[in-house]
Formats: structure tokens, sequence, C-alpha cells
């Protein structure tokens, strides 16, 4: 490889329209996507230099529910399904509020879902376990082929240059967040030394391990969802309903109530389902952040149930 080939295939971490993909490039893994992703989790081995502290944990905590429902609530229910609407405002807010989860832009992420949906577990699904569990779980997006964005599918969303451009520079805020986190931990210290905490240990925490974290939890409902609970609904797929991962994901784990019906803002469609992201979805519509939150018809609720659970 020339110097000239490493520095475009580098600066194509930071400028995506650089990225040029040939329709022969099949599924071979993108080394120079994989190494930065192993980076990032040996980075999170540092914990065992920079030590811990409450305010570390605390934040690191915060920091992992925050983006998980900026994952959960608008990447996937409202720019993946428009399950409800919101400003243009909101919408890029939470779209880069997304985006610092290290999970691509939100077109990038909707285009993929969206086609996962309408070839779930079939040959044409990019990321079914019948595939492979590691393939299911991380291999997907880690190969070539998948970096593209499935634009036919996202037409709708192509029409707001803002996300074009979060999207281009998916990266880039990521970044910006991680040096948030460092700069906050540099306050701290200085402000309030009764915390011991400090930047290099808000980096790690905050950033590096909350996002590893995040990232594998929102990867276990492409991977064990389908794999790992229990179905309700005959939907021509292998997708399950999982308390524990609906537990960790604020929501998602209610994955066969979720393929039943995509169109509701609703993932655990009965009282003893706990679903985080919807109560505050809720929540935001009170105050009229959000509207027009589509629930689940009464019809489709109890239509198209597996036996069993039509006995019970």
């Amino acid at each position: 490889m020339s110097w000239q080939n490493l520095f475009t295939k580098v600066f194509a971490w930071f400028d995506n329209s650089n990225v040029k993909i040939t329709d022969n490039v099949g599924e071979s893994i993108d080394w120079m996507r994989v190494i930065p992703f192993i980076l990032m989790h040996l980075v999170c081995l540092l914990v065992l230099v920079v030590g811990w502290s409450p305010v570390a944990l605390w934040v690191a905590l915060a920091s992992y529910l925050l983006r998980m429902f900026a994952i959960t609530a608008f990447y996937h229910r409202y720019f993946s399904h428009k399950s409800f609407k919101t400003s243009r405002f909101a919408q890029f807010l939470f779209g880069v509020l997304g985006a610092t989860a290290t999970q691509r832009g939100p077109i990038w992420w909707a285009s993929h879902h969206r086609r996962h949906h309408i070839y779930s577990d079939k040959d044409k699904d990019i990321h079914s376990p019948r595939k492979g569990f590691l393939w299911s779980h991380m291999g997907w997006f880690l190969c070539l082929k998948n970096f593209s964005t499935q634009e036919h599918c996202v037409r709708d969303l192509f029409k707001f240059p803002e996300l074009v451009l979060l999207d281009r520079f998916d990266t880039l805020v990521p970044i910006i967040y991680g040096f948030f986190m460092l700069f906050l931990g540099q306050y701290l210290e200085y402000a309030y030394p009764e915390l011991h905490t400090n930047g290099s240990q808000m980096l790690i925490w905050g950033y590096f391990v909350s996002t590893i974290v995040l990232i594998h939890c929102t990867l276990f409902i492409n991977s064990l969802a389908h794999v790992w609970g229990r179905q309700r609904y005959q939907t021509g797929d292998d997708s399950r309903n999982n308390g524990f991962l609906a537990l960790i994901t604020m929501g998602e784990g209610w994955h066969n109530n979720h393929h039943h019906y995509p169109a509701s803002t609703r993932q655990g469609f009965f009282w003893w389902e706990i679903d985080m992201s919807y109560y505050l979805l809720r929540l935001m519509a009170l105050f009229g952040i959000i509207w027009d939150l589509k629930p689940v018809p009464a019809n489709r609720l109890y239509s198209n149930l597996i036996q069993k659970e039509a006995q019970s």
C-alpha cells in the first residue's frame, strides 16, 4: 500500500465522501475500520491506570443512558421507523447526540435498519444470526461492503442537508465528545478536587468504557435478540422478546413485538414490559417536543399470535 493510499484511507475516517466502494468488494473485513475498533477496546484497559472515582462512574452511567436513549428513541424509532414527529431542531439535536455513540450517522444507521426489516433473517439481511453470531454482532459493519448508505431506503432523510453533513463527518462527533469528557474531568479536578477525578479518568470512563458497553448492548439486539428469548407473534423471522435485553437497552429487547408492528412508538406492548425509552418519549410529548406518537392498533395487538401465546 502506497503512502498516498494510506493517507486516503485514514482521511476517509473523517470524511465519508472520500470512500469509494466497488460492486465486487465482497464481504471481506476492512482492517482500516477494525483497527480503531480494537483500539477502543484496548483503551478501556487503562481504567487500571487512571483508577476510578464515584463521579467518573456516575458520568459513565449518565453518558451511557443519555446516548442509549438517543439511539433507541431517535436513531431507531424516529429516523428508522418514523413512529412519532418532532421539530427539525430536535431531529438534528438528537441526531448529533446519537452520533456521539460512535455508531455512525443517523442516515446510515436508518438505511441499514430499514433494509434489515425488509429482509429480516433472509439471505439479504446483512446482520442475521443465521450467518453466524459474530457476523450478526459486529462483522457486518466492519466489512467495506456495508460501509455505504443504502440511499434508496432513506430518500426522505436526504432532504435535510444538516443530516447529510452529520453523516459525512460522523467520526468527528464522537471525537469532540471525547474531548468534552477530557475537559470536563480537567475542570472538575481544578474546581472540585474533593471529587478525586481528572481529565484522563473522565475520558476513559465517560467516553471509552461507556461507549464500548453502549455499542455492544446495541448490537445485542441484532445478534442475541434473534436467538434468545420468547416469540409471541408469528413474524416470519427469528426475532425474540427478551426482558434482560430490554432493561439494558431501554426497551429495545421487546424485539418480537417490534417486528410484529415496527411503526409503534412503544415496543413494550403490555404494561409489564418495561420500555424506558417510551416512557421518556411520553414525557417529551407532554412538553410538546415530540408529537403524534403511534400506538399499536387494537386489532394488531392480538393478531398473528403463536398458538401457545394465544392459549395463555
